[in-house]
């Protein structure tokens, strides 16, 4: 087999592979020989079909068969022989398929790069403290009891939080445009679900009042006809109802899995949940700043497109899965939500992988059993039956790994972490866990 090698830009390479006629020639052979056992054509015995006439019968299919294999495993011989790492798969274009010469193909592929780790060390960190308060205890139970709760007509005037049963027409220099009129429409004021101004202006309305309300769409609108559009909606109200929660009593708190122990059980395991979002936010903030540090230390390290089209796909159909779809749809997803909505993160994600995978070499990091267990325990102590989530973590490979790599990294970030500028700073238990950027502001 002769293989020779070319660097045509950046990461891609391109081989031209040449495979002897005789490998082709003989696997043909083989395969026509087996299949002769058991061939049945008229004139003929079985097992007596001539080689000739299986060569004009079968022959073509046979050999096309043969070169789609040969073609496949002497890339994996030629890469080997080059040393090389694909990063994908290779695109195959074929120079020379005739029967009796010499099989050629150029593979055209992406290797993945050479990563020179570079120090990271005394970069910043902020890190939130902040502590599972009574009050935030409080809070949630009131969410909690709203989620559960039911709601009731009011004779009074409509307040933020209230439902409001409305009619409302709109209009646009006096002509009614598509959309904006609607009978018996149910709304949550203060949602945000209509446009600015629309929601503000209800409130203080009663059952009964009419109200004509002057606005205009936003300038990033999703209907560029109504951008910055001028508008006119009439408004009746035809009936206000308040959320009255649902009470603090045993129905209410096996709604959330406590079936036993009363109020005082209720509030431990909100409690106790709470602190576990607390410290998995905390812990979340810090890593991100690692791994920003990560990728600000190796903006230079170049990435295999071919990786990058995997992650677009992977974000792509975890996008559309968190927002309800199911696998199988026969949808476009591409068109649907394209590449540029997740090219940026999908690059990042791509160099961030590539960089740890070094540093894990470079720190000689193994998964820590311990840690693992850990993580596992940890994840089944949210269950009824945590054992048997331990045990099905540990009877699925691919879960188990998804774990142990999850914990490698975090074993990464340790090591990142004792060379760091850590500094701590007190907040609210909602400020911790809010995403980072959209903490409360003073």
């Amino acid at each position: 087999m002769q293989v020779s090698i070319e660097t045509t830009s950046g990461l891609e390479r391109r081989l031209t592979v040449g495979v002897p006629a005789a490998r082709i020639d003989s696997e043909v052979d083989e395969r026509l020989k087996k299949a002769a056992k058991n061939v049945r054509l008229p004139g003929f015995r079985p097992g007596k079909v001539p080689m000739k006439v299986l060569r004009q019968r079968f022959g073509a299919g046979v050999r096309q068969e043969v070169l789609g294999e040969v073609m496949s495993q002497s890339f994996q011989e030629a890469v080997v022989q080059e040393k090389l790492r694909p990063a994908g798969q290779p695109s195959i274009e074929p120079r020379s398929l005739d029967a009796g010469k010499d099989l050629e193909y150029i593979a055209t592929f992406e290797v993945f790069p050479e990563v020179e780790v570079l120090e990271i060390k005394d970069f910043d960190v902020t890190k939130p403290v902040a502590e599972v308060t009574a009050e935030d205890i409080d809070n949630i139970i009131e969410v909690f009891r709203k989620q559960q709760g039911s709601w009731k007509p009011v004779e009074r005037a409509a307040a933020e939080g209230d439902k409001v049963n409305i009619d409302y027409a709109g209009t646009r220099d006096g002509e009614a445009f598509e959309g904006g009129s609607a009978e018996g429409s149910d709304l949550e004021l203060g949602s945000g679900r209509m446009i600015p101004g629309f929601e503000d202006g209800i409130v203080g309305m009663k059952a009964g009042d009419e109200k004509t309300l002057e606005l205009s769409f936003p300038e990033d609108y999703h209907n560029e006809e109504l951008q910055g559009a001028a508008v006119e909606f009439k408004v009746k109200v035809n009936a206000v109802e308040e959320m009255a929660p649902a009470e603090m009593d045993e129905e209410l708190f096996a709604k959330y899995g406590v079936e036993e122990g009363g109020e005082e059980q209720f509030r431990k395991e909100v409690g106790e949940n709470m602190a576990r979002e607390l410290k998995n936010a905390v812990e979340g903030k810090v890593k991100q700043q690692v791994m920003d540090a990560v990728i600000a230390a190796h903006e230079s390290v170049e990435i295999p497109k071919a990786l990058v089209a995997q992650e677009v796909d992977a974000l792509r159909n975890q996008m559309f899965q968190q927002f309800g779809g199911a696998a199988g749809q026969d949808l476009d997803l591409k068109s649907l939500l394209p590449d540029d909505m997740f090219t940026e993160n999908a690059q990042k994600r791509v160099k961030l992988g590539l960089v740890l995978s070094e540093l894990v070499s470079k720190f000689e990091l193994k998964a820590d059993p311990e840690k693992v267990r850990a993580a596992i325990e940890e994840m089944a102590s949210t269950y009824q039956e945590p054992e048997e989530v331990i045990n099905w973590y540990y009877s699925n490979q691919e879960q188990l790994a998804s774990v142990e790599s999850k914990v490698l990294e975090d074993q990464v970030v340790e090591k990142l972490l004792e060379s760091a500028n850590i500094v701590e700073e007190k907040c609210s238990y909602q400020d911790a866990i809010a995403p980072a950027g959209q903490e409360e502001l003073d």
